[in-house]
């Protein structure tokens, strides 16, 4: 690997994509095409619908609402998705064959769904995993040498092994792993103290590394390993342990076995609590050698997150934040009064907004939590001593009625699926500037080379928007209650 490309993989900036941007910086009009192709998803009926596209005009001296600048570049994008649990499966196996290919190949296909590109798996046991009971890969009580590791419940039918092979048949997705927590037996009492002991540190940074190499023997490379998801909520492990973990025991070991996948220091439940918390562990050089980027997860935690997040990238500028877990739930506190599941298309605007919201503090991958549930908002995994309570409903991307077979596109889905197909990997999000209430726009550049706008309208009514872009105007009618794509090709 070349110092260029280790540089890139670093820092999320890649030379051929640097290198057309800093072109199109010096000629500006070189990113100007003769039109735009618009695909649409709106209140009125539109789903991802192609429309005819509009020509460029002349810039006058008239205010543009938006205008685009490639000169100012801010994150590389990684990919949005969801997550890969066997709630999902249960839900899908209760298709006929035909239709749970078609809600795969929605998911997934890059062309014909939403090619959704970076996915979130678990290590074992958590609140979805409800194919059967709560479980890790070594529940025999002291198995410090991992004898009884096993992956095989998830080579069941409602196996994670199983939903991502099946994924993979459409489309092509990195993989992020989190754990709740270790096998019970490694705690220092799971009713009273759920700290790890430090005495099985060293069996916890071998678990993690064979969990990777089983995966591995199944032909599934897990990208980026998150060392504990939501510390203090699950596994009660204050952040100076997870600095000692990581940099004497995960980390050498890794570095010893020559693992490819990269880690993540773990996952905070919100922003807030990343800012306060990741610098113990990154504040040691020892420690933060071995981290790559900042997961933190997307439920609010107050009105001083964004900013807190924000802050936190300013400090540790060349670890890209990424956000890997946020959703409709009772339990998180995100709703109170709604019914979920949500039905209705009109929801998609709210997750159009958080998604746009992060990408501008920087986010360089967006994560749901559940892919697909039923139309109850489960099956969930009921596990107290876990922190998994009953009920605990939900909200997914895609619902699967299992008595009647319905299959529902949420309005969560169409919206994610604009940024998923048309925003790929390896794509710099460039500078936008103008602002109308209501109306908002985020903008890209793509590592294929084309330009590509996102224009969210969360008003009533429709909105005529013009888009400048290196001396050139793109005007556009945004439906009331839409997302609408514009992309083109420099020259075009």
């Amino acid at each position: 690997m070349s110092t260029e490309t280790r540089r890139a993989e670093r820092t999320g900036r890649w030379p051929s994509v640097a290198l057309i941007l800093a072109l199109a910086c010096i000629t500006p009009s070189l990113i100007c095409a003769q039109e735009a192709r618009l695909f649409v998803s709106s209140r009125a009926g539109d789903r991802l619908t192609r429309k005819r596209a509009v020509r460029f005009t002349q810039a006058t001296s008239a205010q543009a609402t938006f205008r685009l600048d490639p000169s100012v570049t801010h994150q590389t994008i990684v990919g949005f998705g969801a997550s890969f649990l066997e709630a999902g499966m249960v839900c899908l196996n209760s298709l006929q064959p035909s239709q749970q290919e078609a809600v795969l190949r929605a998911l997934f296909d890059p062309q014909n769904g939403a090619g959704f590109s970076a996915m979130k798996t678990v290590i074992a046991g958590t609140d979805f995993m409800s194919g059967g009971p709560w479980y890790s890969y070594a529940d025999s009580p002291g198995d410090v040498e991992l004898k009884s590791f096993s992956i095989a419940r998830d080579l069941g039918p409602n196996g994670l092994v199983t939903y991502i092979r099946r994924a993979r048949r459409y489309g092509h997705f990195i993989l992020q792993a989190p754990m709740d927590y270790p096998p019970d037996w490694m705690l220092f009492d799971v009713e009273k103290n759920q700290d790890v002991d430090p005495r099985y540190f060293d069996t916890l940074a071998r678990y993690y590394l064979r969990y990777l190499r089983e995966y591995e023997k199944q032909g599934i490379s897990i990208d980026y390993l998150s060392l504990f998801n939501e510390p203090g909520i699950y596994t009660k492990i204050p952040y100076r342990k997870i600095r000692d973990l990581l940099k004497n025991h995960v980390g050498p070991l890794f570095a010893r076995e020559g693992v490819l996948t990269k880690l993540q220091l773990s996952e905070a439940p919100d922003r807030s609590n990343a800012y306060q918390n990741y610098p113990t562990v990154l504040d040691d050089p020892e420690a933060r050698k071995y981290v790559v980027n900042l997961p933190f997860h997307g439920y609010r935690g107050g009105p001083e997150d964004s900013r807190k997040i924000g802050d936190l990238h300013r400090r540790y500028p060349d670890l890209p934040l990424w956000m890997t877990e946020v959703c409709h739930a009772y339990l998180a506190g995100t709703t109170e009064t709604m019914k979920l599941p949500r039905y209705d298309f009109e929801d998609g605007d709210f997750w159009g907004n958080e998604i746009l919201s992060d990408l501008e503090s920087d986010v360089s991958a967006w994560i749901y939590w559940n892919l697909i549930l039923d139309e109850k908002g489960g099956p969930w995994l009921v596990s107290p001593i876990h922190h998994n309570p009953d009920p605990n409903v939900e909200h997914p991307v895609v619902i699967v009625d299992r008595r009647t077979k319905r299959v529902t596109y949420t309005g969560l889905y169409y919206y994610l699926a604009h940024f998923s197909r048309f925003v790929r990997p390896g794509s710099i999000r460039i500078g936008v500037t103008g602002k109308r209430g209501g109306v908002r726009c985020v903008a890209f550049h793509s590592s294929d080379g084309d330009v590509v706008a996102q224009l969210l309208n969360s008003r009533s009514a429709d909105e005529q928007v013009s888009v400048e872009c290196g001396g050139r105007v793109l005007q556009l009618v945004l439906p009331a209650g839409s997302i609408t794509t514009a992309s083109w090709k420099p020259g075009s």
